[in-house]
């Protein structure tokens, strides 16, 4: 049986830095982890492969780090079983089903039995994380299901379920292309927004967003959320990924960002040595410049939280 670590819940303030600001380390990745190691010539990765590299971000970002966003299957046992994390850092659990579902081509929420608010808080994570994919608008044609509405509903249930077991939910939304089509600029910034909005209404503790492309896109989401939110890398390059986060707090109003790939991704595929150096002096260089990049311009989640 995987060691559990016990950890305090605390709400959002779990996550959080003793501002109210969230810099989120993110090492959930999955699938993604493995075409990584694949792009550098890891074709198959093994356990030993994916655990060493989340026991490898997680000891050199935590300390830095206001929390981390791990998965189930790696991740959390890898912090667990070597109790890594200070107590500065929060723990999110991905609870997402990472094999999304599916309707001609495009996502269908589906909850992945046995992974509710529960189980996330019997690992002792310390919020629950779940990704979902949106494309508001959608053409729904007789007898075919509405997946806005069903997403909506799922993100509903999360929430309600979290809020019963006392810990908080964090709700990450990526819009998608309806099959056959591609998204320019102005329809991303459209997607992102009233996606957010629509996910507002189900009152999550906090979301987890795509850079909504423009100032007005940012500005959209300051008048129209009444919750907290982070924006999130996606991948994208450090420096692109500082320009979102300036002008997502400033404008946005968001209350700071979850990181991944745009702090660590050239880790994956060194050896052990020169993934050690270059974790606690590129990565940490680049997590600590968020950190002061989102001081004195994100705003506590508590002011965010109308």
């Amino acid at each position: 049986m995987t060691k559990v670590v016990s950890r305090p819940l605390n709400g959002l303030d779990s996550i959080a830095n003793s501002e109210g600001i969230f810099s989120i380390v993110a090492m959930d990745q999955r699938g993604t982890l493995k075409r990584m190691f694949a792009a550098v010539g890891v074709a198959n990765p093994t356990d030993d492969d994916m655990f060493g590299a989340k026991i490898a971000v997680a000891s050199a970002l935590s300390k830095s780090a206001s929390g981390i966003l791990l998965d189930p299957t790696w991740g959390v046992p890898a912090v667990n079983e070597n109790d890594i994390l200070p107590s500065t850092c929060g723990l999110l659990i991905a609870a997402e089903n990472p094999d999304r579902g599916n309707f001609n081509g495009e996502p269908r929420p589906t909850k992945m039995p046995g992974q509710d608010a529960a189980w996330v808080k019997s690992l002792g994570g310390q919020a629950v994380k779940i990704l979902v994919s949106m494309h508001p608008g959608r053409p729904i044609k007789a007898g075919e299901p509405d997946l806005t509405s069903e997403t909506v509903q799922l993100v509903q249930n999360i929430v309600d379920d979290c809020r019963a077991q006392g810990i908080p939910s964090v709700i990450e939304n990526l819009i998608y292309a309806l099959p056959g089509q591609e998204l320019d600029d102005a329809k991303k910034e459209e997607l992102i927004t009233e996606s957010a909005i629509l996910l507002n209404a189900t009152k999550p503790d906090l979301l987890k967003l795509e850079f909504p492309v423009t100032e007005r896109g940012c500005k959209k989401l300051a008048d129209n959320l009444t919750v907290p939110w982070a924006v999130l890398s996606a991948g994208v390059a450090f420096d692109q990924f500082k320009k979102a986060i300036i002008l997502s707090t400033e404008v946005g109003g968001a209350s700071g960002f979850i990181a991944g790939r745009s702090i660590w991704k050239e880790a994956i595929g060194m050896n052990k040595e020169e993934q050690n150096k270059f974790l606690n002096s590129t990565a940490i260089s680049r997590l600590d410049e968020l950190n002061k990049t989102v001081e004195g311009r994100a705003r506590s989640w508590k002011e965010a939280k109308k």
